[in-house]
């Protein structure tokens, strides 16, 4: 991405080098492949992520470590500054053109663990909006597991996470991320995670909007860019995580949508730019 004379999000929350005690497990599941079939890139809250993992202990008290950050960390910490700040710039312009007031989200950039107004939130879990707080977090260190785990790799694999998360935070200002989590409230395991499959391509295609976007006004996309991203939206398919990590896949217990799904409601986005397309909720199964 060309990114460059871009400004940076002043909306962001530098924790990195505070640790809320001591590392906390997560139900048992130790294995990153498995806790990115549960939680990548989000459940929409980390409430939600809180019920598939387990509870994860209590600890939030802070306490700073002294260390510097590489070149590297610091290169992504303003990368991602940036992203933000063109999610900002693209969905208040969205907003307007519809006579809405878009809402600044906030970042929290960490490291290991911290606490968000969902509870405990860790590194192993992958990035995540909170709704009761309205922030987005990150460990950075998850771009590197990123291209070590899934092979997924590029700063506009890596700007899609963050706009699939700010998607997540558009879905809440529309009340479109209440409406579903309550619907999935009522609402047995294998249906919640169906109403769960649509906020989270949802998001993808809002991330795809923002792309598509941010590139009219910026000219921000290079060559090669639009590639990396679908290669990312390929293998965060919860058939491919799955089958990655066990051989097989279970379709019942998706909640983020399928490979060709989720490459789907992304590419749409990007194609189109318009969130009047955004109809994950009035499609049936067999249509996502």
């Amino acid at each position: 991405m060309n990114l460059e004379g871009r400004r940076e999000s002043s909306n962001v929350e530098d924790r990195r080098g505070m640790s809320g005690g001591a590392k906390a497990g997560i139900g048992g599941i130790g294995a990153i492949i498995i806790a990115l079939i549960l939680s990548f890139l989000g459940g929409g809250d980390l409430s939600s992520v809180l019920q598939n993992v387990g509870e994860m202990g209590a600890g939030s008290g802070a306490a700073t470590e002294q260390r510097e950050f590489t070149a590297e960390e610091q290169e992504l910490a303003a990368f991602s500054r940036k992203i933000l700040a063109g999610t900002e710039d693209v969905w208040a312009q969205i907003f307007r053109e519809n006579g809405w007031e878009y809402q600044n989200p906030k970042m929290v950039l960490y490291t290991d663990r911290t606490s968000t107004g969902c509870g405990t939130g860790q590194a192993q879990m992958g990035p995540f909006y909170c709704s009761a707080d309205q922030t987005l977090y990150i460990d950075l260190s998850f771009f590197s597991s990123m291209k070590q785990q899934l092979g997924a790799d590029g700063d506009f694999a890596y700007a899609y996470v963050i706009a699939h998360e700010v998607g997540h935070h558009v879905e809440y200002l529309l009340g479109t991320l209440d409406k579903a989590h309550q619907q999935m409230s009522r609402l047995g395991k294998a249906d919640a995670n169906k109403v769960s499959v649509r906020l989270e391509l949802l998001a993808d295609f809002y991330a795809g909007v923002w792309a598509n976007r941010d590139n009219r006004m910026f000219n921000s996309l290079e060559e090669g860019d639009l590639e990396k991203a679908i290669r990312c939206a390929q293998v965060i398919g919860d058939d491919y995580l799955q089958k990655k990590a066990q051989g097989y896949d279970i379709p019942e217990s998706f909640t983020h949508g399928t490979s060709a799904q989720r490459m789907k409601w992304l590419k749409l986005g990007l194609q189109t730019g318009d969130i009047r397309y955004g109809n994950t909720f009035q499609m049936s199964d067999a249509q996502l």
